[in-house]
């Protein structure tokens, strides 16, 4: 028996899906809303959009200053967008039109990361759902304030 491998986080934000997918299929964006503190801001030469199968490049920092790169795996535009890291594992955000505004779905999949023990010892998942939580808090307020 699998165990389930992807931690997921929802919340309502005011605003249409589309809107909220054109934030996030903007990679200079994602360090606006970052939970975790570590997305600091994209590499030279990311696109203003992303597209299936789109690479781009951001610089974090955990304890010290990293460049990672990641490809679109998913996009449905409106609806769905996703991007792997060099790890395997999956960064997802679903988009679902609810009353006053959109279902917003954020997921951590690991279920094919490279090293899921890796990823579980240094405790991962447990980690990343707080994150999430500050970063849909984060999208929300962004929405908000408009």
């Amino acid at each position: 028996m699998t165990k389930n491998l992807v931690v997921s986080v929802e919340r309502v934000v005011t605003a249409s899906p589309e809107v909220i997918f054109d934030f996030l299929a903007d990679p200079r964006n994602h360090s606006l809303i970052d939970g975790s503190g570590t997305v600091r801001d994209t590499q030279t030469g990311v696109p203003a959009r992303l597209s299936i199968g789109a690479k781009f490049g951001m610089q974090m920092k955990l304890g010290v200053p990293y460049k990672i790169t990641n490809e679109v795996v998913e996009f449905v535009e409106g609806k769905q967008i996703s991007w792997r890291h060099m790890g395997g594992h999956v960064w997802r955000y679903i988009l679902e039109p609810v009353a006053g505004g959109t279902k917003v779905t954020e997921q951590f999949d690991y279920t094919n990361a490279k090293s899921v023990l890796m990823l579980r010892l240094a405790m991962f998942p447990s980690r990343n759902k707080k994150s999430m939580v500050k970063t849909l808090g984060n999208l929300a307020a962004h929405f908000a304030a408009k």
